[in-house]
């Protein structure tokens, strides 16, 4: 697919305004009829989308109610995870760690969930708050626990195991752990500052360790290092709605501005390699984007809430 080159500037923290060079238009094919579902199994709005070592596609839906899906490299179904399960009330997104663990953040419990390959839950983050304790008509609301998640969106996993949560809508901020769930610390509050968030949507780590935010209604992407410390922001790709880093040792970024329909490739210093897409209905269109998978960099996988459905891309890199 072609479309028009679109210029873009990169503002760098602590210097005037950049210019970028020109952003490259991609081109890219979507994969036809990529999940073959089984009778009467249906997708719902696809807020999660994540493959594991062996290419088995990760489908976080919702449906009915909420599901995880798991299909082969060729998109043939194999299973459902978690049917019914408690911490299961309204998917946000789904990420695989480089054991193969499965990790579910669930907007609507409050909840971040820990599967083992085989899909049993090995370890919860946050708790689902129980019917009994919501407020009555007219009662304010008890504020939460330090340790307790308010509508979070999303995990990475630094390189040494260690676990960053955006914690998403309500609480806007990064909440950190140990490998074994031991909270360590959180930095950030409701702000437009560096270090500030609105609406924190999506995060990811880098193989240096390097933690980026998605900072979706402030319009940028903020990078922190390990401990939180703020480092620097861009601020010329849109809305960042969702955030994928491909593997090392060469990583890129992708990032999706889901209202407008179009993906931004990123090298690590923020510079834009590469563009592509629009909004719509008709296969390689994308309807909000809410989570990337990126196996490689020139294969992506997009899950798209308002048509229902994930596609996988094969990209062509700028000539």
């Amino acid at each position: 697919m072609k479309g028009t080159a679109t210029f873009l500037l990169l503002l760098l923290p602590g210097l005037s305004m950049a210019q970028n060079p020109p952003a490259s238009e991609m081109f890219y094919q979507s994969v036809p009829d990529l999940l073959k579902l089984p009778a009467h199994q249906y997708l719902g709005e696809v807020p999660g989308v994540a493959l594991n070592s062996k290419g088995h596609i990760f489908v976080y839906t919702r449906s009915g109610h909420t599901q995880l899906l798991e299909f082969d490299p060729n998109g043939a179904f194999l299973r459902i995870i978690g049917d019914d399960l408690y911490g299961f009330t309204f998917a946000h997104t789904v990420r695989i760690d480089r054991e193969d663990n499965i990790w579910c953040v669930d907007e609507g419990a409050n909840m971040v969930i820990k599967f083992n390959p085989e899909g049993r839950v090995v370890m919860l983050l946050g708790r689902k708050r129980e019917a009994v304790e919501a407020p009555a008509s007219g009662e304010k609301r008890t504020p939460l626990p330090e340790w307790q998640f308010d509508r979070p969106t999303d995990i990475a996993f630094g390189p040494h195991g260690d676990l960053y949560v955006s914690d998403g809508y309500g609480n806007s901020r990064v909440v950190k752990y140990d490998k074994d769930g031991n909270w360590l610390k959180a930095w950030g509050k409701r702000g437009t500052a560096p270090g500030e968030f609105h609406t924190p949507h999506t995060i990811v780590s880098d193989a240096k360790g390097l933690v980026y935010v998605g900072d979706r209604e402030n319009k940028r992407i903020q990078i922190f290092d390990a401990e939180g410390n703020f480092l620097k922001q861009w601020t010329t790709v849109g809305a960042p709605w969702a955030l994928c880093a491909t593997p090392g040792p060469h990583q890129v970024i992708y990032s999706s501005d889901s209202a407008s329909g179009r993906i931004y490739k990123l090298d690590l210093d923020g510079k834009i390699l590469g563009v592509f897409g629009k909004a719509g209905k008709q296969t390689g269109q994308f309807g909000w984007v809410h989570e990337m998978a990126c196996p490689s960099e020139n294969t992506l996988y997009v899950a798209e809430l308002l048509n229902w459905r994930v596609q996988k891309l094969i990209l062509t890199p700028p000539q």
